[in-house]
């Protein structure tokens, strides 16, 4: 008996032994199951979704009820994919907790409200294609996670839930005429400095098993002909009641279940209770998704980051469906601590979830509608496009087209060039740096290239980056510099082209025309002097002739009479002697002299400009320069040169580019290099000849690369050559962000892709490109521009190469001034 009662005392043991190491086994298992879902979150990315604002009148006007529900069932649609996604099961779910939760975000803070999405780095992907596929307008950016919180501020935290079952359904979009967002998008717009609001949905796919209970519900329900039973009964505590009811002998059982017939038989669902039948099967007839909100806010004191919760929290009185359904409790504020760390790390907690379906979670949460007014809303201002299989993965690099994340290098080829390359768009958005990209490759790449800029930052861009197996081909034209100025004479020519003359003196007409309105002011007379002047001098280069020479021409009798008789042009020596010299009246010389002097003198007495044109032999040959491949910039800074003398040797330069590119008709055209002109601002340097390099350039291998602010520069009063020439030839259009006029125009070159309203509002740094491929025009798309500027800068290299520049080219502007003043001098 005492061996017995030994044993048995052993055994107990024994078995309390094994007790107490179970419940440790699992205490320890629970407890590092609890450690580990801690620290599972942190892993995630973040998403910026932002969605076009722009609207039609006739979409203002048809954007109905039925029209709305069509837009929220978008975001439905959105979740019904989620929600199919299969629960994360098996022991690795249980241990580490599941990963498969995604979140979805309203942020109102800085003065905006935000909508993000937030995944695991597996589901990324997946969730950002479903966005794209419902709402193919979205541009979705990977971003850093926001900060919602503010050093100085408070921060509350609160939850919600539903009170009821999870199978009775809140009342959705479906049910409302108006979108039920509206409400909590008002409170989010409300916020004062420095306040923040985020209200955070996060999300998994609820198992399988809920539409088993939820059916199991119903037939409980048509059972006992009672909502209230019918739940008794469908639950745990049911279950278990009715298992021994099972146990019960036969008998007792029989005579039970015939009085349960016969009450059944006598009772009968209520109005109230069918429909509540009905919501209950409607419900479960869509994907299903366990649910955590959480709402976060920061304000300047505890109790006013509380009333907004609060706020909040009466917003979801409106989903609530008293009569055949769930209703939401009231904002919880227990254990803030612990309600902030799952909003940052996106924790998922089974004990705060609730289930609701694809619908009704698309009433509490969609992307705005277009039709939402509330301001302060990040939306999407201008949309992107794809960019076309046909780019080509040869040539320059323009930048990049982002669309749904796949991102391609937009390049292009040097034969499309040659047709020429417009971009427009207001001061600030990009331009100069696409301008500076494109410039610094050519020259990365050899080639011939020409910078005409009007402000000096693009050339100081382009400087600081030179490869420094090219510095001994650049040239600086600059103005600014005084010590040793650049020359370069606005008549001279190259006398093996004849041609030339008639060119640069149409030029100069041209040239004064614009700078002064001629045609306003006496233009006839003005051109007959000046023409015949300028014939005069440069048919006897050697005793002068320069910008200098003009007003000499005219007001010195002996020094006219000197290059009369070295003139062999008779048409010009008749019109002197037979008709200028013979005149009277308001054509005299003594009357004609001071008004053609009078556009002159603000040139050739400017200390600066006068050493640079009053020079008989430029420092440089643009045909020796465009056949070498050399490297011009022109620094034309209208706040140290001038606006009217950066003008004019603006003009000059280009013209004279023009004329050296039409001298290569000389040489066989598999012999001309590429030169490429850039031209910033090009309208204030460009007279109507740039309407012959455009239409003509192509064939002598000068490549124009233009760019200006708006197109009413382009016109002068009814005079609309240039305007008509640009979009008549160049082969590649690049939009930057322009005004409303310029859009109403523009968009015939880039509908249907794009609106007036894209072209109005697309970001700084990015535009719409229409490129020219093989000789054909693409469809319009989005393109990002390269920044930072490529190559790597090196500091100091700009001023190096600018003092060998004017080493090599220009002259000591004592030893030029001496000439000048030996020349005026001159007894003939």
């Amino acid at each position: 008996m005492t061996a017995i009662f030994s044993n048995f005392s052993e055994l107990l043991i024994y078995l309390i032994i094994i007790i107490i190491a179970f419940f440790l086994v699992v205490a320890f298992l629970t407890f590092f199951r609890w450690f580990l879902s801690r620290r599972s979150y942190d892993s995630h990315q973040v998403f910026l979704v932002r969605l076009p604002k722009e609207k039609s009148d006739d979409e203002k006007k048809e954007f109905g009820e039925q029209l709305l529900k069509e837009e929220i069932a978008k975001g439905e649609t959105l979740f019904a994919a989620v929600g199919g996604l299969p629960a994360e099961k098996g022991w690795r779910a249980w241990f580490f907790g599941r990963r498969d939760q995604f979140s979805f975000e309203i942020v109102a803070s800085a003065n905006r409200i935000a909508f993000y999405v937030v995944a695991p780095p597996n589901s990324a992907r997946y969730l950002e294609q479903q966005i794209n596929a419902y709402y193919p307008e979205a541009l979705i950016e990977e971003v850093s996670d926001y900060n919602a919180f503010s050093r100085e501020g408070q921060i509350a935290a609160a939850s919600l839930k539903t009170i009821k079952n999870s199978v009775f359904p809140i009342k959705t979009y479906q049910k409302m005429a108006v979108d039920p967002m509206n409400s909590l998008i008002n409170v989010l717009s409300k916020l004062e400095k420095e306040e923040s609001l985020a209200v955070q949905y996060t999300v998994r796919s609820a198992r399988g098993s809920w539409h088993s209970r939820s059916r199991r519900i119903v037939n409980k329900i048509n059972q006992k002909n009672s909502v209230k039973e019918g739940l008794r009964s469908a639950s745990t505590l049911g279950i278990f009641l009715d298992f021994f009811h099972g146990l019960q002998p036969e008998k007792s059982r029989s005579e039970n279940n015939r009085d349960f017939v016969q009450e059944r038989a006598n009772k009968k669902l209520s109005a109230v209770e069918e429909e509540i039948l009905k919501s209950i099967e409607e419900k479960n007839l869509k994907a299903g998704l366990d649910v955590n909100i959480r709402i976060i806010s920061c304000a300047k004191t505890k109790e006013r980051a509380k009333a907004y919760l609060e706020n909040i929290g009466s917003v979801y009185t409106e989903y609530n469906n008293y009569s055949y359904g769930n209703v939401f409790s009231r904002v919880k504020f227990s254990n803030m601590e612990r309600t902030i760390h799952d909003f940052i790390y996106r924790r998922f907690r089974a004990s705060a979830s609730f289930l609701l379906n694809s619908e009704e979670l698309a009433s509490l949460f969609h992307f705005p509608l277009r039709t939402t007014e509330t301001p302060n809303i990040l939306w999407l201002t201008a949309k992107t496009a794809p960019a076309p299989a046909e780019v080509p993965d040869e040539g320059i690099s323009l930048g990049k087209n982002t669309y749904r994340g796949v991102h391609k290098e937009i390049r292009m080829k040097r034969a499309d060039r040659r047709r020429h390359s417009y971009i427009i768009g207001k001061s600030g958005t990009g331009k100069s740096v696409l301008l500076a990209n494109m410039a610094i490759q050519d020259i990365q790449n050899g080639e011939g290239v020409c910078v005409i800029d009007p402000h000096g930052d693009l050339i100081g861009d382009i400087l600081d980056r030179l490869p420094t197996e090219r510095l001994d081909d650049v040239i600086i034209f600059s103005p600014a510099d005084l010590e040793r100025p650049l020359a370069l004479n606005l008549l001279d020519y190259d006398p093996r082209y004849p041609e030339q003359k008639s060119f640069v003196i149409n030029e100069m007409i041209g040239i004064f025309d614009k700078l002064y309105d001629l045609k306003a002011t006496g233009g006839p007379m003005f051109e007959q002097y000046m023409r015949n002047a300028m014939l005069l001098i440069m048919d006897d280069p050697e005793s002068g002739s320069t910008l200098m020479e003009i007003p000499k021409v005219l007001a010195d009798e002996d020094f006219r009479r000197f290059k009369l008789s070295r003139c062999h042009n008779q048409t010009v020596v008749d019109f002197w002697r037979k008709e200028a010299e013979k005149a009277g009246g308001e054509a005299a010389l003594a009357n004609i002299v001071p008004y053609i002097t009078s556009k002159l003198t603000s040139f050739i007495s400017n200390d600066m400009m006068r050493p640079i044109i009053g020079q008989q032999k430029s420092a440089f040959n643009l045909r020796e320069v465009m056949d070498k491949q050399k490297i011009l910039l022109v620094d034309l800074p209208k706040g140290l040169v001038g606006e009217m003398n950066a003008y004019l040797l603006g003009m000059i330069l280009v013209g004279k580019i023009l004329m050296a590119a039409l001298s290569r008709a000389d040489a066989p055209a598999e012999s001309r290099k590429d030169f490429y002109l850039y031209i910033d601002e090009f309208q204030n340097f460009t007279t109507n000849s740039i309407c012959q390099v455009l239409s003509e350039a192509r064939k002598y291998a000068l490549n124009l690369i233009i760019a200006h602010q708006y197109i009413g520069q382009l016109s002068k009063g009814q005079n609309t050559e240039i305007k008509d020439a640009v979009f008549g030839n160049v082969g590649t259009f690049v939009n930057f962000k322009v005004g409303a006029e310029d859009a109403e125009f523009l968009i015939k070159e880039f509908e249907p892709v794009f609106s007036e309203y894209d072209l109005i509002n697309v970001d700084k740094g990015t535009a719409y490109i229409k490129l020219l491929v093989d000789n054909s025009t693409l469809r319009p798309f989005s393109l990002q521009t390269i920044w930072p500027l490529l190559g790597v800068k090196q500091e100091g290299l700009a001023a190096r190469v600018r003092s060998l520049s004017r080493l090599k080219y220009g002259q000591n502007v004592r030893l030029v001034e001496a000439e000048i003043s030996r020349r005026a001098a001159l007894k003939l």
